[in-house]
């Protein structure tokens, strides 16, 4: 399993559009992780960070029951990751790791560059670490516009 840190990110919401728009390109599918406010922010930025493409994507709060309809849709910003049933591409965007993270072919992190996120990140790196047979990528990227 490939699990793919990017560090230092200035715009944590715009890196992750970007990487969403080129995974659907790509025709992979993802679930999106992180808090509620966060996950609310991402599925406003989604619609309109391009607008010459839309990214397909549901939010599916905690609540929410997920129909068959959905499973059409590639990408899902979910607050419960074990809720899912895709297991192709896991996006973090929160402080913790996600529960059932070890169930997807490939995790990829975004880590701020602001003080809390970039020690956060750190943590979450060391605990990835310790789990034998992972491989373990860092992108760092500079802080600036």
């Amino acid at each position: 399993m490939k699990v793919e840190f990017h560090s230092g990110v200035a715009d944590k919401l715009g890196l992750a559009c970007r990487f969403l728009r080129k995974a659907q390109a790509a025709g992979a599918t993802v679930v999106v992780c992180g808090d509620g406010g966060t996950l609310d922010r991402l599925d406003a930025a989604l619609w309109s960070f391009d607008p010459l493409s839309f990214v397909a994507h549901v939010r599916l709060k905690r609540a929410a029951a997920a129909s068959a309809a959905l499973a059409r849709t590639p990408i899902w910003l979910v607050d419960d990751a074990t809720r899912v049933a895709t297991r192709e591409l896991l996006l973090n965007l929160g402080p913790a790791m996600v529960e059932g993270w070890d169930q997807f072919e490939r995790v990829v992190e975004i880590v701020a560059a602001e003080p809390a996120d970039a020690s956060a990140g750190r943590q979450r790196w060391r605990q990835y670490s310790a789990r034998p047979g992972l491989d373990l990528v860092h992108h760092p990227r500079a802080a600036g516009p």
